[in-house]
């Protein structure tokens, strides 16, 4: 018996991306055939973004881990930048 720690992929996951995006799709396209399928319209989407941005910022550390990346891209940016012009 395996371990619980090990997370070897299995099933889909273990498949080729590929074929995962063709199941995928015949998914899709199933749903849709039978009525089952969900476009959303704009406004749906809109309200969607908002809920999972709201939801998202509530986590302040992961915040802040997102500020601090934008910072250090930034920097290195204007490094990369200033450092182009001057050879």
């Amino acid at each position: 018996m395996a371990a619980k720690d090990q997370t070897g992929k299995r099933g889909f996951a273990a498949m080729d991306p590929e074929k995962q995006k063709e199941i995928a799709r015949h998914g899709g396209q199933t749903s849709q055939r039978l009525g089952k399928g969900h476009s959303f319209t704009l406004v749906e989407a809109r309200e969607a973004g908002k809920k999972g941005g709201d939801a998202i910022s509530r986590d302040r550390a992961h915040m802040a881990e997102i500020s601090r990346k934008e910072v250090t891209t930034r920097r290195r940016q204007a490094e990369a930048k200033s450092h182009h012009g001057k050879e």
